[in-house]
């Protein structure tokens, strides 16, 4: 279980192949990320510095060790305190490092900017029938648009808010994708990272209440053909709504994508924890299916994510005849 939580979280550097030298030591090639921490000035490193975890790093006259993922204050000897529930009780840095998983975002970053990119100069031309990658993500482009957008939201004000939804649908399926590559420069667990999810459900809960019309204020705070009393309870009842929606997209994104990784890496371990080589016949093709569906839960969960940020910004926006 220590080795899959391993796995699914976050990390200082981005490992890209373990292998047995000829004295049977186990190396790890790995590409150091920055280390950003503030704890009496800005300290910049490079991960590497840490050994994996093995050295410690001096700045000033404070010592930093990498325990388990995470950045502690100790002394000169690396000491590692305890509490009584033995939780690590050493004090923390302020920590702004480039993680796996910050990397890994700016990777789907700059290869959805370089589709859309390639696919955009097709349009700067003449109308010409779409081919190679502009074939393939126009058909998505519009599903987004009539399916998802313009099926939530009145047609005359959906446009508004398409560049995001776009946004939104091809930068979690792209990320989910990424997390589903096991090996470099895949692996990392981004859309399985609450950090993430969260903040994607708190723009999604800017976005629609910012743009909420006085029909849906007042549909909240004081909704019209109901007697007194059941507004104050309604009000209540529809306030506490408006942060369990976010909540509720932040929870399933976090939940289905980790559930996966969790899953398929359980299954595989089967096969160390059983001590058979013969487990595989069994462990391995019940992974490989397992990873066939996560490629159909990766598209899945963007597009749920979307479809309920444009059904919640579609109530908000929604006409008050209608």
């Amino acid at each position: 279980m220590e080795m899959i939580m391993h796995h699914i979280a976050d990390a200082h550097e981005w490992h890209v192949i373990s292998y047995t030298n000829k004295q049977g030591q186990e190396q790890h090639i790995t590409i150091p990320l920055p280390v950003i921490l503030i704890d009496d000035g800005l300290h910049i490193f490079m991960s590497s510095a840490f050994h994996h975890g093995e050295t410690l790093v001096r700045k000033g006259e404070k010592y930093y060790k990498l325990y388990h993922g995470k950045i502690y204050v100790t002394d000169a000897e690396g000491t590692i305190e305890y509490n009584d529930h033995h939780e690590v009780i050493n004090a923390q840095p302020i920590d702004f490092s480039i993680t796996r998983n910050v990397a890994s975002m700016w990777l789907s970053i700059l290869l959805i900017i370089g589709l859309f990119t390639s696919a955009a100069k097709r349009y700067r031309g003449p109308p010409a029938v779409p081919k190679g990658l502009q074939s393939f993500l126009e058909p998505l482009i519009l599903f987004v648009r009539d399916d998802i957008a313009y099926a939530q939201i009145d047609r005359h004000k959906a446009d508004r808010f398409l560049p995001f939804l776009l946004t939104l649908f091809f930068f979690i399926w792209i990320n989910n994708l990424i997390g589903l590559v096991p090996f470099f420069p895949g692996g990392s667990n981004l859309t399985g990272n609450i950090s993430l999810t969260m903040v994607l459900a708190l723009i999604t809960f800017f976005v629609t209440n910012f743009s909420g019309t006085k029909s849906y204020w007042g549909h909240i705070f004081w909704m019209p053909g109901v007697p007194v009393p059941i507004r104050l309870l309604l009000s209540v009842i529809e306030f506490i709504g408006l942060f369990t929606k976010p909540f509720a997209l932040m929870i399933r994104l976090l939940a289905n994508i980790t559930a996966g990784h969790i899953i398929i890496l359980s299954l595989f371990s089967l096969i160390f924890v059983m001590k058979s080589a013969y487990v595989g016949f069994v462990s391995v093709p019940m992974a490989l299916m397992m990873f066939m569906l996560e490629l159909l839960v990766a598209v899945l969960q963007a597009y749920i994510f979307t479809l309920l940020s444009a059904l919640f910004i579609g109530m908000a926006v929604e006409s008050e005849e209608h």
